[in-house]
């Protein structure tokens, strides 16, 4: 199985719904909201994602000002890609795209708690949230 890494500045939301579907990560995104949807994609500065055999099974997406700090804001692999190094690689390629010199911050779904450690990440023991307002 070969899987092909690339920056892509043109992804069509219909993709990126899929493979957050396909990865579970659609449980905590607006993905019945398409308009939103394709806004997450175009102010993104980076989206880094990977194909095998043309199917999208991964997706990272980030913003940065690219000199001091990265928010990782979706990493999403297809549950039947899951365990093969493709979350590994999107971050790297994503850090790389964004200047390694930046802290790379991301909130980790429930899930997916084990796996930042795993791969070299540190815990935070403080993070502060304002909830988007309801509707």
């Amino acid at each position: 199985m070969t899987i092909a890494y690339a920056i892509e500045t043109d992804l069509r939301a219909d993709e990126f719904i899929d493979v957050l579907v396909r990865s579970t990560l659609a449980e905590r995104r607006p993905v019945g909201d398409v308009p939103r949807m394709e806004a997450m994609l175009r102010n993104a500065q980076v989206v880094v994602t990977a194909r095998s055999e043309g199917r999208l099974v991964g997706i990272s997406r980030a913003i940065t000002d690219y000199v001091y700090c990265t928010y990782l804001s979706d990493l999403a692999v297809d549950r039947d890609f899951q365990g093969r190094g493709i979350g590994r690689e999107l971050i790297q390629r994503t850090h790389e795209a964004t200047g390694p010199q930046t802290l790379l911050i991301l909130l980790a779904a429930p899930a997916a708690e084990t796996y930042y450690p795993h791969i070299g990440m540190e815990p935070h023991r403080s993070c502060w949230m304002r909830p988007r307002p309801a509707g």
